[in-house]
């Protein structure tokens, strides 16, 4: 039988990003007592006046059809919160969506077709590659130095441009580093993009999670980069609300306009009664990001403080987000190679850095959204694998080292 070329396309970029993830969770489901490290799901609940409103939508009857570009309710809140940011915007900047990762799907099919390159920072979220690549389009790395503290450089994005080009895919709070870009970067990338005519596609699904001394930036707030930016989010993160997959797009009227239609092919809209939860949720203030914030900022401390003066293992520190870096290369196994020996010896799943891309090889992707004691025992697990595989490296013969 004969497939789409989209099937050979996105083969090898789904689940097996995630394979040491779904190990953990079989090995836990088989009664091992596993410490889960891996993916970026909030360990708070969403506040009940939420789930409360979504039920009392369900019974309410908001449970029929909604329509492409999202219901009353939603795009006005989505209008207050963004005029806030930026002066001017109506309804029509606006599309609603079920989560990020279907607005990025949406927005990567109404921005390129196969022959064209989009431009994206490496290490990069898991998924990019394979929302660039559905599209046919290729994905063209732009090098995130850790000496920079992974902040997209503007020097670097020019020299990655090729005639190919089209979009730039930008993410800040940024998914797996938890670099936060200043306005004035964003400001000097915008320039690049002006100059070469990209599109900005800027994920902001971390908005609310940026620890105490960063500012928010967006090329979406700036004049001058408004008629080229999309920015994407939704309130999985800010209301640790995933499971309810509610997001939006916000763009100039004219691509949302045109972007409608590819939007209504794939779906018409959030369901009614998760557009009432979501409406709630941007027009009110719930603590939820608040408590957030604070507790990611305090256990990413606390594994800085795990390693403080180790040779074998050295933290990044994020600037917000939920997730830290570790840098393992000293130990003198990648970043694959590690984690899946910290699974099996130590019990503890954490994602290898492989998973977001080359720049991100030596490095694991740990997951902040554990208590703290439960994150101060899975540190001092990786120190102590640390120092068993250095140990063993200098035990070893000369000829198998």
């Amino acid at each position: 039988m004969r497939y789409a070329s989209i099937t050979d396309r996105l083969a090898h970029l789904g689940s097996g990003r995630w394979a040491l993830h779904h190990t953990a969770r079989r090995m836990k489901a088989e009664g091992e007592d596993v410490i889960e490290l891996t993916i970026g799901e909030p360990d708070v609940a969403p506040d009940k006046a939420l789930l409360d409103e979504a039920s009392r939508a369900m019974y309410a009857g908001r449970t029929r059809y909604s329509n492409g570009r999202g219901e009353a309710p939603v795009l006005k809140a989505l209008v207050d919160k963004y005029s806030k940011r930026r002066p001017g915007v109506t309804e029509k900047n606006f599309l609603c969506f079920p989560g990020t990762q279907t607005a990025l799907y949406c927005v990567m099919t109404g921005l390129v077709e196969p022959g064209d390159g989009v431009l994206v920072g490496d290490p990069l979220y898991a998924t990019y590659e394979g929302v660039i690549a559905s599209t046919g389009a290729h994905m063209i790395p732009v090098p995130l130095r850790p000496e920079k503290k992974f902040h997209l450089q503007a020097e670097d994005l020019a020299r990655a441009i090729t005639p190919e080009a089209r979009v730039l895919l930008l993410n800040t709070p940024h998914n797996p580093t938890g670099a936060v870009l200043t306005r004035a970067e964003i400001a000097a990338i915008g320039e690049i993009c002006r100059k070469h005519d990209l599109w900005i596609i800027c994920d902001e699904v971390y908005e609310q999670l940026i620890f105490e001394g960063t500012d928010f930036a967006s090329p979406f707030d700036m004049p001058e980069l408004a008629e080229r930016t999309i920015a994407v989010s939704s309130i999985s993160k800010s209301h640790a609300a995933p499971g309810f997959r509610s997001g939006w797009a916000a763009g100039p009227e004219e691509f949302c306009d045109r972007l409608l239609a590819v939007s209504e092919t794939m779906l018409f809209g959030v369901q009614p009664f998760i557009a009432d939860m979501t409406a709630k949720a941007l027009s009110e203030h719930f603590d939820t990001a608040d408590v957030m914030r604070q507790n990611y900022a305090s256990r990413a401390a606390i594994v800085e403080k795990a390693f403080a003066g180790s040779n074998l293992v050295k933290p990044m520190p994020p600037e917000g987000g939920m997730f830290i870096l570790l840098d393992v290369a000293a130990t003198g196994l990648n970043g694959e190679e590690f984690a899946w020996e910290l699974l099996k010896q130590e019990k503890v799943a954490v994602m290898p850095g492989t998973s977001f891309g080359d720049q991100a090889a030596n490095f694991l992707r740990i997951s902040l959204t554990v208590p703290e004691d439960v994150l101060e025992t899975a540190m001092r697990r990786v120190g102590d694998l640390a120092g068993r595989v250095v140990l063993k490296a200098k035990d070893a013969p000369p000829h198998i080292r």
